[in-house]
């Protein structure tokens, strides 16, 4: 960012002071003001974002997502490239021992904020079609839900509805919820090995209740590989948030109708 002309360096200076002490008006005013100069702002606000969320710089971060979307830049692309860049980039200080628990739920407190300003912007036109609904949680015996979240908000983008368990859901709770919203799909995810065997638990309870046919299930998380997911008798294990949104969309295409599958 060193090598952008000094007046817009001294704008985003501005913007990220503005960001700071919350001034709404004045980030639209310094936004439309860098979108005047002439200079590409995209590949700056997504490498801006990602340094913001690492940070866990949560105002400058709802700043900087409000400023993404007045440069035009598409909203999945401010989630993936930005937001989400930032906690890959948290994430590997972690697994380096560069940075510590409390850093990654301030960072993850970050993302989600700019998660709320781009959400409104995500969803697609409402048809005349009740939308799909996807269980969604991680399994019990693990508090992360950063992932699960992740992978929910590109879910709802894409025009699920999605039943939000939380974290270290019980077993039980899949199933019920499942019932409950006559659900089409149950996302699990762990990122602990030690709570793998949560998931064929759940498959396993799918199964007992006669249910397991009238559901698609997903798993997910660093430690699940696709040959695992095929062990334990789920239908997918999608490499990244992504990815999940994109199978499901396509695999419910020929997938019976709720009223087929739940009567």
């Amino acid at each position: 960012m060193d090598d952008l002309p000094e007046e817009v360096q001294e704008l985003m200076e501005a913007l990220d002071e503005a960001a700071e002490d919350e001034e709404e008006d004045e980030v639209e005013e310094l936004a439309q003001k860098l979108l005047d100069s002439g200079v590409d702002m995209k590949p700056v606000t997504l490498e801006k974002l990602a340094l913001l969320v690492m940070d866990g710089e949560e105002e400058m971060t709802v700043g900087w997502t409000r400023a993404a979307l007045k440069f035009g830049l598409d909203p999945f692309e401010i989630l993936l490239k930005g937001l989400a860049e930032g906690m890959s980039l948290i994430g590997k200080k972690y697994e380096n021992g560069e940075a510590f628990v409390p850093q990654l739920l301030i960072a993850s407190t970050a993302m989600y904020s700019g998660m709320d300003i781009i959400a409104p912007f995500m969803k697609q036109e409402e048809g005349g079609t009740k939308p799909a609904t996807v269980v969604i949680g991680t399994v019990e015996g693990d508090v992360h839900d950063i992932g699960k979240s992740l992978v929910k908000t590109l879910l709802s983008a894409n025009g699920f509805n999605c039943v939000d368990l939380g974290n270290d859901v019980p077993s039980t709770q899949f199933i019920e919820a499942a019932k409950e919203s006559k659900a089409t799909a149950v996302s699990m995810s762990t990122l602990m090995t030690t709570t793998m065997a949560e998931m064929p638990k759940v498959v396993k309870m799918l199964e007992d209740e006669g249910i397991r046919d009238k559901v698609m299930v997903m798993v997910g998380g660093a430690p699940i590989t696709t040959q695992y997911a095929a062990e334990i008798g789920a239908d997918v294990s999608p490499k990244d948030a992504a990815s999940a949104a994109s199978w499901l969309k396509s695999a419910i295409f020929d997938f019976p109708s709720e009223a087929e599958r739940w009567g």
